[in-house]
């Protein structure tokens, strides 16, 4: 399923790191015309669903779907900003990463915490649970009980992934800094900050378009972006051979570089997505502006045969739920029974 060249990579995890450091730049220019571009889309297609309530609601949903798509593609300008990769200036990064935020209803301050400590802990069996994916090794999941098999069972359905668990991370968990971060006045600050701002956006769209119409466009809307959002992460990290250690066995260098995938998706989508398909290289250098990514893959070709694994190759993803110690790779339930 995953393709990794037998010469490649011709450098270590870690020496990469340097070549990378090339690209982190931005350049205000192209962060600018990427912001302008990615609301234009936002707001045609948002429109475009609007005045197509009068005709079909079908034909409104399905205008919807290209409108969630650059739903997510404002998160990735956030989550840009969340890396400091964005602009040149924190401030600028921080600033618009809020806003994006009340789009995306995903506090800024918060959200950049979790997805810090992701980076600093991907791949790690021993500090599991932050900004990750649940994953249980075969032999946790055979120590369970019967109802914490079923529990796991559920959690790892496709449905509940893909479809109860984004909606519901984004439409309520976002809405309340949980994990501890309540006791720090900065992230119970960019929770409240953030639900506010979404009360007042949605407060000027139903004013001007009225409130049925506003639902009835912007809830799928933000749901359809959800599941494409944890769709993409998913299909990041879990797959057949990743990256996943314990003890000193884990290295952050590998766990970025063989930990996470090079989802080959072809350019419109690619460009779509903020080129975050590119997630090794991102993983391993997190402040390279996404739309210099593709240069790092033309400019390193090496890097670009690393878990490269394509839409169709990403579908059997949703099969793989549990990590195997000994084979070292995801495997089935079924899979893990045999075993």
């Amino acid at each position: 399923m995953t393709q990794t060249t037998s010469d490649a990579p011709v450098k270590p995890s870690r020496d990469w790191i340097k070549v990378l450091a090339q690209y982190s730049k931005p350049k205000l220019s192209r962060s600018i015309l990427e912001i302008v571009a990615t609301f234009s889309g936002f707001a045609t297609f948002w429109l475009a669903a609007y005045f197509s309530l009068s005709v079909s609601y079908w034909l409104a949903l399905l205008l919807c779907i290209p409108g969630a798509i650059f739903l997510v593609r404002i998160f990735l300008i956030q989550h840009d900003c969340g890396h400091g990769s964005f602009f040149a200036n924190p401030k600028i990064n921080d600033w618009v990463g809020r806003v994006m935020g009340i789009f995306t209803m995903t506090p800024y301050q918060v959200w950049r915490r979790a997805h810090a400590i992701h980076h600093a802990t991907s791949g790690n069996l021993d500090r599991r649970g932050s900004g990750d994916i649940e994953t249980l090794t075969t032999d946790e999941y055979k120590a369970l009980s019967k109802k914490g098999k079923l529990w796991y069972r559920f959690y790892r359905h496709p449905f509940t992934l893909f479809v109860i668990g984004p909606a519901f991370v984004f439409l309520l968990r976002h809405r309340y800094p949980l994990n501890g971060l309540l006791k720090e006045s900065k992230y119970w600050l960019s929770a409240m900050g953030t639900n506010l701002g979404i009360i007042a956006l949605a407060a000027i769209m139903i004013y001007f378009l009225g409130l049925e119409s506003f639902l009835l466009i912007q809830l799928p809307m933000t749901v359809m972006a959800a599941s494409i959002g944890v769709w993409m992460f998913y299909v990041q990290h879990q797959f057949e051979d990743t990256y996943w250690a314990e003890g000193d066995e884990w290295n952050h260098a590998d766990a970025a570089l063989y930990g996470s995938s090079y989802y080959a998706l072809p350019p419109l989508f690619a460009w779509l997505t903020g080129n975050i398909g590119i997630h090794h290289v991102h993983h391993l250098y997190g402040r390279i502006p996404f739309y210099r990514l593709p240069q790092v893959l033309r400019d390193n070709p090496d890097l670009a045969n690393i878990h490269r694994i394509t839409f169709w190759e990403s579908l059997s993803c949703v099969k793989l739920q549990l990590w195997d110690n000994n084979q070292r790779k995801l495997v089935s339930f079924a899979s893990a029974a045999k075993a």
